[in-house]
């Protein structure tokens, strides 16, 4: 038996590419993920000033009024993480900063790039056109799958992203 969400408000989905970030956001009733934008990713390491891309995901939260933000968190087939699950929890990190109240949680994105390459070629989205709408088309996936395991289990999806403190050991990341 299937539990209603018991939390509402808007939430907002984030794919981090190495080149752009795709920004989905939900209806207010948590039921439905829909595009919203892809961010040009500012590479500075470390960041000099605030890097922008940052900024204009922090100004959508704002603009919603999210009451939550999951960033997918790649994973091999496997269940392992390499330097782009690395990549997306730093990501997710300065996020949780830069939003904070607003909490971020890291979500399992395994095959979503896969999965949105698949459906827009399906919907008859020209190859060359992708490249400009895939980001966002995977943060659609990653934002759908947490909304429907919300659902499901009445429970917030994925890993919290702590904003202080110690940085989790590497069994602590699969709790």
């Amino acid at each position: 038996m299937t539990q209603a969400v018991t939390r509402t408000g808007v939430r907002v989905g984030v794919d981090v590419g190495s080149v752009r970030v795709g920004v989905a956001a939900s209806d207010p009733s948590g039921l439905l993920a829909t595009p919203v934008r892809t961010v040009g990713r500012d590479r500075q390491e470390p960041p000099a000033a605030e890097p922008t891309d940052l900024e204009e995901i922090a100004g959508i939260v704002d603009e919603t009024s999210a009451i939550e933000v999951v960033v997918g968190l790649p994973r091999t087939l496997a269940g392992a993480e390499g330097a782009a699950a690395e990549t997306a929890r730093t990501y997710a990190g300065r996020l949780a900063v830069r939003i904070a109240p607003v909490p971020v949680r890291l979500i399992d994105e395994r095959l979503t790039t896969v999965d949105a390459h698949r459906s827009l070629r399906d919907s008859g989205v020209d190859g060359r056109k992708q490249r400009a709408v895939i980001d966002q088309a995977a943060a659609v996936l990653i934002l759908q799958a947490a909304l429907d395991a919300e659902r499901a289990s009445g429970r917030p999806p994925g890993e919290l992203v702590r904003t202080g403190g110690r940085k989790p050991r590497t069994k602590d990341r699969h709790r």
